[in-house]
Formats: C-alpha cells, structure tokens, sequence
C-alpha cells in the first residue's frame, strides 16, 4: 500500500514557528516518524510539501499508484475550494491531519472546507496526528473500502 503524505503552508517551518502550538520537531523529524512507523507496518509513504496551491493540486491530482492521502492542508483547509475541489476530483481516499487542535484556537480555524471531502479528520495530537492519521487511511483501505 502507498501512501502520500501532503504537508500544507508554512509546515517546511515546523521547529521554529510558534513551538508553544506546534512543538520544537522539524519536518524531516516528522517525515521521519511517519516513515519509520509505516515501515514498522509494512506501508511505503512518500512525502510532498508546499507552500503553492497550485503545486498542493498537482500533487493531489497526480496520484499515480497512489492508494490514499494523510493531507494537512495546514491554512489552505479554511480557505480554498479548490484543494476541496482536488480532493473531491482525484477520488483517492484521505485523511486530513492539524498538529494543532483547530477547534481550541481561533474562531476562524476550527472549520476546514476540505474536511468534507475527507474520509476523516484528527486534530490536536501534534506530529501523532499524522501517525494517527496514517494508520486510520490504511484502516479504511483494508476494511472499510470495498
């Protein structure tokens, strides 16, 4: 089974934005979690991050060999029908993932528009949302998805 994992805006930033919400962890160190747990499990994961919507699209859209997304749209997920849009058109199965939890931060942040393309959302666990996030798009891959 493989697996692409999209990082959103602003993630490449991970260790020194605001580590009071998003912790001290790079995105190499998160990639490197991911990866060391879906190999633990026998999942190949390919990891893709931008800041460009466009380029956040193409990489939804090319999806080749692809059996499901672990999407962070990041701040793109409150404002862009057209990563909803992508989502919905591709067809592949995903999950969203927030490190932070949305719902306790500003008003603004706790709705998502692509949430509702998504097979489901966890928030709130830190880089653990993308492991929990992982696990819950090969659980409906292998059970749920017929």
């Amino acid at each position: 089974m493989k697996i692409r994992v999209i990082h959103g805006p602003n993630l490449n930033l991970l260790g020194t934005r605001e580590p009071s919400v998003y912790g001290t962890m790079s995105l190499a160190d998160v990639n490197e979690k991911i990866d060391a747990h879906a190999k633990k499990n026998g999942i190949t994961v390919e990891f893709f991050q931008s800041n460009h919507e466009g380029e956040l699209i193409e990489a939804i859209h090319n999806g080749d060999g692809i059996d499901g997304y672990v999407i962070n749209p990041a701040g793109y997920g409150h404002t862009s029908v057209a990563l909803l849009d992508a989502v919905k058109g591709a067809g592949i199965p995903s999950v969203e993932a927030h490190m932070s939890n949305i719902h306790s931060r500003e008003s603004f942040r706790s709705h998502t528009m692509t949430s509702s393309a998504m097979v489901g959302v966890i928030t709130g666990f830190g880089y653990m949302s993308y492991i929990l996030a992982l696990d819950a798009i090969v659980h409906y891959l292998s059970t749920c998805k017929k």
